[in-house]
C-alpha cells in the first residue's frame, strides 16, 4: 500500500506552481476542444437561424448579423401545412422505428445463436453473413424485387410498408448480427455455464442475462439502423414512389428542393425538421453508443 501511495503521490504535482501548470495544460486542451466543437456546430447555429428568419431579412443580411434578427415561425408553419411535411415526417417515423425494431430483435436472437449456441457450420454461416456487409444495397435491388416478385407475387412485397420494412430488416442484418455477434463473445462465459447449469433455457438466458449485459451494444446497432433508415432516400422510392401520401422525409426536402430553389427560408426550415430526430436520438444515446462501439476493443 505504501509503494502505491508513493507512486499515486509521486505522479501528482507536489508544488502550486506544478499544480498550476498541470491545471493550464488541461484548460488549454479544454478550450482548443471546444473551439473545435463550435466550428463544427457553426453550420447547423447558421441552419437553425436561419430557419426563423423571414426572407426579406435572409436576402438583405447574413444569419451572423446579429443586430438584423427578426425571427418567425412562419417558415415551419409553411412547410408543414402546405407542403406536405407533416405527412412526411409521420410516413418516416411509421417505417423508421419497424425497421429498427426488427433487425434488432432478429439480428440479437442470430448473435446469440452464433455466440452460445454450437450447431454444424455455425463460424461458416458467420462468414456468410458477414461478407453480405461487402454487398452495396445498390446492387441487391433487382434480385430482390425480382425474387419477390417470381416466388411471393400474392403477397405484393414489392410496394408499400411492409416491402420496407423487410428491405431495410435484410439490409440490415448482416450489421446487426456482425456488431452484437461480436459484443456477446466478451460476455463472462462462466455466467453463461452457470445459468445452463441451473437449467435455464437458452431464451432465457438471453432474455434475463444477455439482453441487460447488451445495452449498450443494442442501442449502437439502432443509432445507426435508425440514422440510416431515416435518411434514406433510394430504398423510399423504390419501394414506395414518389406519391404525396407516402412520401418520406428526404423524398419531401428534394421536392421542396426542386420546387423552391430559391426559397432559403423554406428550405431551411424543411432541413432542420429533417435532422431534428436524428440529432435528438443520437444526443440521447450518445452515452451507450460510445460504450457499444468500444466494448471488447480492450483484452482484460
Amino acid at each position: 500500500m505504501s509503494v502505491l501511495a508513493e507512486s499515486l503521490a509521486g505522479s501528482r504535482p507536489r508544488t502550486p506552481a506544478g499544480r498550476a501548470v498541470a491545471a493550464l495544460n488541461h484548460a488549454v486542451i479544454h478550450i482548443v476542444l471546444g473551439l473545435i466543437g463550435l466550428i463544427w456546430l457553426v453550420p447547423t447555429i447558421g441552419l437553425l437561424v436561419t430557419s426563423f428568419r423571414p426572407r426579406s431579412d435572409i436576402q438583405a443580411t447574413g444569419w451572423w448579423d446579429i443586430f438584423e434578427l427578426h425571427f418567425t415561425l412562419d417558415n415551419y408553419r409553411q412547410v408543414l401545412e402546405a407542403q406536405g411535411m407533416l405527412q412526411a415526417f409521420m410516413n418516416t417515423v411509421f417505417i423508421a422505428v419497424p425497421s429498427t425494431l426488427l433487425p434488432l430483435g432478429i439480428g440479437a436472437l442470430a448473435a446469440y445463436a452464433f455466440s452460445w449456441i454450437r450447431f454444424p457450420f455455425r463460424d461458416t454461416l458467420f462468414l456468410i453473413v458477414t461478407a453480405f456487409l461487402l454487398v452495396p444495397v445498390q446492387v441487391a435491388f433487382i434480385p430482390l424485387l425480382t425474387m419477390s416478385r417470381d416466388l411471393l407475387p400474392d403477397l405484393q412485397l414489392t410496394r408499400g410498408f411492409g416491402a420496407i420494412w423487410l428491405a431495410h430488416t435484410a439490409f440490415g442484418l448482416p450489421l446487426a448480427i456482425f456488431l452484437l455477434r461480436n459484443f456477446f463473445i466478451t460476455l463472462p462465459k462462466d455466467l453463461i455455464e452457470a445459468a445452463r447449469m441451473d437449467g435455464a433455457s437458452n431464451f432465457s438466458i438471453f432474455r434475463r442475462i444477455v439482453i441487460p449485459l447488451s445495452v449498450p451494444a443494442l442501442a449502437s446497432f439502432a443509432i445507426f439502423q435508425f440514422l440510416w433508415v431515416w435518411n434514406d432516400l433510394l430504398v423510399a422510392l423504390v419501394f414506395l414512389g414518389p406519391g404525396t401520401d407516402v412520401r418520406v422525409m428526404p423524398t419531401a426536402l428534394f421536392n421542396l428542393l426542386g420546387a423552391y430553389g430559391g426559397a432559403w427560408h423554406l428550405l431551411t426550415a424543411g432541413a432542420f425538421l429533417t435532422m431534428i430526430v436524428p440529432l435528438g436520438v443520437f444526443l440521447a444515446l450518445q452515452r451507450a453508443f460510445v460504450r457499444g462501439i468500444l466494448a471488447g476493443s480492450v483484452k482484460s
